[in-house]
């Protein structure tokens, strides 16, 4: 799939764990038939695999997707929590399930980690100190590389009124943006009864990155009881995952 300087290159920006995953989501079937290149094959013109300065082109390696999910947190990095009750394991849960129910739909997706690591570990090209600095850096530079049109990234809020309850949607100042943010937050109302409007999400990094149209989900209150109580449940879980990617749909066919 990849050559050797390619794979040096891509291991160079997102590290070992995520080209390890591309690799396996878009390596052919096992057992599937691959036919031998024929012996009188005309060979690829030597520009082929070069941009014209005569750098290879290292799109061609990589995926496109109409959705990247960004799982919240991962690792070192648990996120929000209530007592052994952490965000980090919730977001990849329902990323987990989102990601089935979007490719089952014939949506092209891609899922940003498919454990619990943190992206700060996989990044070996922008230099802080800050760990989160790290970790924000290369879910953007994600985005940037992979040739998407949009990014949902999950996440669990957390409040000091425990009173407080339901999903909230933040989108950036774009008008793609706040389409998605309105189809989602209107699914999430009705999968949990809630009548919350979207926010536009200025202070939140991976918004004002992002060049494609982004948005965070909230997908509820982990310090709320009723809350928590659903989004630790599988059954609830799926049922989220299922509002989200209903309301990924129609803004696909809305946009």
């Amino acid at each position: 799939m990849f050559k050797n300087g390619q794979m040096r290159r891509l291991a160079r920006y997102f590290g070992v764990g995520t080209i390890i995953m591309l690799c396996f989501m878009y390596a052919s079937p096992v057992g599937a038939f691959v036919p031998e290149q024929s012996k009188h094959t005309t060979p690829a013109p030597a520009h082929a695999e070069t941009e014209p300065d005569g750098d290879p082109d290292y799109q061609r390696a990589l995926p496109t997707a109409e959705i990247i999910i960004d799982a919240g947190h991962g690792g070192i990095d648990g996120g929000a929590f209530q007592g052994d009750i952490l965000e980090k394991d919730i977001n990849l849960a329902v990323a987990k399930k989102l990601y089935l129910l979007l490719s089952s739909s014939g949506v092209r997706v891609v899922l940003n980690r498919n454990g619990d690591y943190a992206l700060s570990d996989d990044n070996r090209w922008f230099s802080s100190r800050s760990r989160h600095k790290r970790d924000l850096s290369q879910r953007s530079q994600l985005s940037k590389e992979i040739q998407a049109g949009t990014v949902v990234s999950l996440h669990v809020n957390w409040g000091k009124n425990k009173s407080v309850r339901g999903p909230l949607v933040l989108h950036q100042n774009e008008g793609q943006s706040a389409l998605l943010a309105y189809c989602i937050q209107d699914a999430l109302n009705r999968q949990q009864n809630t009548r919350k409007l979207p926010k536009m999400g200025k202070p939140f990094y991976l918004l004002n990155v992002v060049k494609q149209p982004a948005v965070i989900v909230e997908m509820g209150f982990i310090s709320n009881e009723e809350d928590r109580r659903m989004l630790t449940d599988p059954r609830y879980q799926l049922q989220t995952a299922s509002a989200i990617a209903s309301g990924i749909r129609n803004y696909i066919l809305l946009r």
